[in-house]
Order: structure tokens, then C-alpha cells, then sequence
């Protein structure tokens, strides 16, 4: 039986990837980066994907697998990442992220006067940080080094941008700006029937006419169908062990738990990198399971 849904949930690995990891649909992604970043840092007028797969200096450190990365027409890097479910060291991760970008831009020789392009870090998150909980009202969070001290930015060249999807709560009635439009596009697409009245702009015509369903070959439709059904199980493994406080930072159950994250994943199909980036495990212990 095939799914009821009309358009694709944007959560899911395949539905992000679609909508915005495509040289076809490059003019979604830049729309809302524009909304996304301040007008003073200038509009994205071009942008270019870059390998998603990095790898430290040592062959032993650690991979990392971005969901999107791009660069716009001034060198700028983004880094795009859609997290589905609470992780542990969320923040320490897309902190480790961004050195990849910074170590790119090193120029051999000794001429090099170490100027580098701005990085920006975006984070899309199905959930809400357990430290902003009670924080109800901000759900945009922008970051860079900040001193204290004085009270002003530091560096404003890595910005680290975080959008707590659950707490935007404005219904189709209550949306005032085209940056509204994208959160209530991102957080409700799958339950759509049809597009919104309100929503003429050219950018949504062409997502939602990515996002249909039936538009889908056969091999699309069932890698889709393998993606939602990975996300649901995922989520709902991961969220319900944080609510119901298996997840405390106690070494063993984080592990037993990631192991069965693991499983669940590996049943699916997931590739080992995806694996290794939401369980922390390494491809050895994956490969072992």
C-alpha cells in the first residue's frame, strides 16, 4: 500500500535531500538561506555543493558527513544540517563540524596571512534543547564569540545558526513574513493536501511541486517510503529514551542505547556513515553488530 501523504516530509534524509541537495533545486535552498541569514550579511545570489564527506588530517580521526554543504559566490561556506531527533553533544558536533571548513581554507607556504571567508553552521532541528525548554518564545538562535566584557560581537565570521522547529506554533492565519512561510512550510508539508492559497511566491510552486509524492519513479517513491519509515523509528527511539531519562549521560546506557539505535538503522539500510553520525559508534562496532 502505497503512503497517503501527498508531499514529503522535509525531516526526512530523503526529503531534505530532494528538496534542498539539488543542483535542480538550488533556487529553494537559496531563498531560504537569504530569509534565514540578517540582510546585513548580503544576499546569496549563487551556490555551489560541495562534497558532503570530510575526513581529518589523520587517516584515524574521525569522518564527518555533512547533510548540505555549499559555497556561495564570495567563498562563503554553509554547512546545512536537518536533525531529526535529540542527540547527545548535538552542539559539540556542529562545533566539530565547522573546523572542517576553517582547515580548508589554510594555503600552503609561508605567504598565507591566514584572512578566512565566513562559515555559517545551520542547524534544522526537530526538537528542543533540554536547557531552552522553558524558553517558550525564542526558537532562532544566531551564535558567534561573543566578550563578555564588552558586551559586543568578537568574530563574526562563524556563526552557528539553530531553528527549534517545535516551537514555531503560528498557524497558516498568524504568518506575517516570507521567513514565517519557510518554518511553516518545513514544519507542516507532509500534512498538506494541497498548496496553501497564500503561498504564490515561485520558490513554494517549485517546492511543493518537488515535494509531490506521486510525481516520484518507482525507485524514488520506495527510497522515500525507507526514509520516513527510518525517521519515524528513529525519532521516536531517541526522543522517547531522552523523556523517559534513559538517557542521563551514564556511559552504559548511552552506549546499549546507541547499539540499538545502530540496529535499527542498519535493519533499514542506512549507510554505515549515517551510522557513525547518529550513534557516535565507530564502522568497526557497526560492522560487528
Amino acid at each position: 500500500m502505497r503512503i497517503k501523504d501527498k508531499y514529503i516530509n522535509p525531516f526526512t534524509d530523503f526529503g531534505f535531500k530532494k528538496l534542498f541537495g539539488t543542483e535542480l533545486n538550488k533556487d529553494i535552498l537559496i531563498d531560504f538561506l537569504n530569509e534565514l541569514l540578517s540582510k546585513e550579511e548580503g544576499k546569496i545570489v549563487n551556490l555551489t555543493y560541495l562534497s558532503n564527506e570530510h575526513l581529518g588530517r589523520a587517516i584515524e580521526d574521525r569522518k564527518a558527513i555533512f547533510d548540505i554543504y555549499c559555497e556561495n559566490e564570495k567563498g562563503e561556506k554553509f554547512i546545512v544540517e536537518m536533525q531529526k531527533a535529540k542527540q547527545n553533544y548535538f552542539k559539540d558536533r556542529s562545533i566539530y563540524y565547522s573546523t572542517f571548513p576553517i582547515q580548508e581554507q589554510a594555503q600552503k607556504g609561508n605567504q598565507w596571512n591566514f584572512k578566512l571567508k565566513s562559515i555559517y553552521t545551520i542547524g534544522i532541528l526537530d526538537f528542543i534543547f533540554d536547557e531552552d525548554k522553558e524558553d517558550k518564545e525564542v526558537f532562532h538562535h544566531v551564535v558567534q564569540l561573543f566578550n563578555k566584557q564588552t558586551q559586543k560581537i568578537f568574530y563574526d565570521k562563524l556563526t552557528y545558526i539553530y531553528l527549534e522547529m517545535p516551537k514555531f506554533t503560528k498557524n497558516e492565519a498568524e504568518l506575517e513574513t516570507h521567513f514565517d512561510k519557510w518554518l511553516f512550510v518545513l514544519k507542516n508539508l507532509s500534512n498538506f493536501n494541497s498548496r496553501p492559497t497564500n503561498f504564490q511566491d515561485k520558490v513554494f510552486k517549485h517546492l511543493f511541486e518537488q515535494a509531490k509524492i506521486a510525481n516520484y519513479s518507482d525507485k524514488e517513491y520506495h527510497e522515500y517510503e525507507t526514509s520516513l519509515k527510518v525517521y519515524r523509528d528513529l525519532k521516536n527511539s531517541i526522543d522517547t529514551a531522552f523523556s523517559d531519562g534513559k538517557v542521563e549521560g551514564k556511559v552504559e546506557g548511552e552506549q546499549n542505547k546507541q547499539i540499538e539505535i545502530a540496529k535499527l538503522m542498519k535493519q533499514a539500510g542506512e549507510s554505515i556513515e549515517k551510522i557513525i553520525k547518529y550513534t557516535g559508534l565507530t564502522q568497526t562496532e557497526i560492522e560487528n553488530l
